[in-house]
């Protein structure tokens, strides 16, 4: 198998097309993850994946997985939740409660690579005002769902989600949608398909589409207070 670059410091990563195709997308490794390493391969595309005791590994798959706003699906099961108005919305209350939550539950049962280094480096971003996350709340504040990614341009990048109740991480996403459509935001990253996204209406677009709709939204600014949402998800409809 073809060898990846080992990063050292602040080097610029490989062009995306010298990516492995197996495993899919593996394009570098090393580099830590520091704010400006972490934008810099954002603004590529790129993002990383890894399990410790492994170095940060770096991806960029073909094809990508995006979820265009308008192109949301909402299930007339989805929109019954919603009509319910059971759950509560916030936006960056608990961003590092929503990543610890997403560290410890995995639909597949499998290990996480969120770790301590992760969260820590996200919740950098977080202060910086790149990365945000929606929360789905009980009556009394508990988390029951939400996601957690970065912002930048007209880009977001979903980075993972979790649910703790029934439909909790579908609300989520619907929020997401919802701040999308009215901040401008034009595709969000879901990096790569499942069938939970797919129901959702999330679709596989070839790396190079995709890194020419980044190219094209990335640096265009957005306004800041586009991070907020009604107190329940009753209101989205």
């Amino acid at each position: 198998m073809r060898r990846i670059p080992l990063l050292q410091g602040m080097e610029d990563f490989p062009p995306t097309s010298e990516a492995l195709e197996s495993p899919n997308g593996l394009l570098a490794a090393g580099g830590g993850l520091s704010a400006d390493r972490l934008l810099s391969a954002y603004r590529r595309g790129i993002f990383p994946w890894y399990e410790a005791p492994q170095p940060v590994l770096w991806w960029s798959p073909d094809p990508r997985s995006v979820l265009f706003p308008g192109e949301l699906h909402v299930s007339r099961s989805l929109r019954k939740t919603l009509r319910a108005d059971a759950f509560h919305l916030a936006v960056d209350r608990q961003f590092t409660g929503v990543m610890r939550e997403c560290a410890g539950w995995r639909r597949d049962g499998a290990g996480t690579w969120i770790d301590d280094d992760m969260i820590r480096a996200y919740a950098r971003l977080h202060s910086l005002g790149h990365a945000h996350s929606v929360e789905v709340t009980s009556d009394q504040g508990a988390l029951l769902g939400g996601l957690y990614g970065v912002s930048l341009g007209r880009v977001f990048f979903g980075e993972s989600m979790f649910s703790r109740t029934a439909d909790a991480s579908k609300v989520a996403l619907v929020a997401l949608v919802a701040i999308a459509k009215q901040g401008g935001i034009q595709m969000i990253d879901c990096q790569v398909e499942n069938a939970h996204l797919q129901s959702l209406g999330s679709r596989s677009i070839n790396r190079l589409d995709f890194e020419q709709r980044l190219a094209q939204n990335v640096d265009v600014a957005i306004e800041r207070d586009i991070w907020r949402l009604p107190a329940t998800c009753g209101d989205l409809l």
